[in-house]
């Protein structure tokens, strides 16, 4: 059956998230491509060789945090679907994002890098689906304030306002009925092999970001903390990815 999926403005504990806000943000016109800048991650990019894979120079890996946002596990990725981790029957198809939600954080990783046309354009293809925003961002012993360009929640409009009908339909609508309307109900849970990547990649940065990933991240009903379905799910942490991803998901 296909998966159920609704509106996607929620109210949480912490805030209301417009799902219209991301569409409205000039990503690429908003970036200063050509200078350094400070990316944020909050999933596989906490695993520096994960981060490495797109930025081979980046320097200043460190930890840190972002305030009056949410991470979540709320919308599908088409790259699950195309390297054969996703499960439908399930639906263990969804990756993470962050969306404005006042008074919620997490722990997040910094690194900066030289924003060249190659470095941006590797960084738009990664993470396709995003509004890329600027946000404030504070050194867990509350020193080293500063602004970084986050993943954040975008909608399916200007995905396709951004890369065409003709590819929304080939990477998503194939697979999907949506990226983002997925409502808090909608039984939408992690990649399995992704949450495994994530979980390893947060473990190897030490007991505050694995902490916050685990009590500060939320299924897509905005209320389930990732220990608690971690705890009632364990047999995530046994899904390996395919050989030719074990170097790529492995953490």
């Amino acid at each position: 059956p296909r998966p159920v999926h609704g509106p996607s403005t929620f109210r949480g504990t912490g805030g209301l998230v417009d799902p219209d806000a991301a569409s409205r943000r000039p990503a690429r016109r908003a970036m200063r491509v050509g200078t350094r800048r400070t990316i944020l991650g909050f999933g596989s990019l906490l695993s520096e060789q994960s981060s490495r894979l797109t930025f081979p120079e980046l320097a200043n890996f460190r930890l840190v945090r972002v305030s009056d946002h949410r991470r979540v596990f709320a919308h599908a990725a088409a790259i699950f679907f195309e390297r054969g981790i996703a499960n439908p029957e399930t639906k263990e198809f969804a990756s993470l994002s962050a969306e404005p939600c006042e008074g919620a954080g997490f722990v997040a990783c910094a690194f900066d890098v030289e924003l060249d046309e190659t470095n941006w354009r590797a960084f738009e293809d990664r993470e396709e689906e995003f509004a890329l925003a600027t946000v404030p961002y504070v050194g867990l012993d509350g020193s080293g304030a500063g602004e970084g360009v986050l993943c954040t929640r975008g909608s399916d409009d200007a995905y396709v306002a951004r890369w065409g009908r003709e590819l929304f339909e080939k990477k998503y609508l194939a697979h999907v009925p949506t990226i983002w309307d997925w409502a808090p109900n909608s039984g939408l849970r992690p990649c399995a092999c992704y949450l495994r990547h994530c979980v390893l990649a947060v473990t190897k940065a030490g007991p505050a970001a694995l902490d916050s990933f685990l009590d500060e991240t939320y299924l897509v009903d905005r209320t389930t903390p990732l220990r608690t379905y971690l705890d009632a799910n364990p047999a995530v942490m046994t899904t390996l990815p395919p050989e030719s991803l074990v170097g790529r998901y492995s953490g």
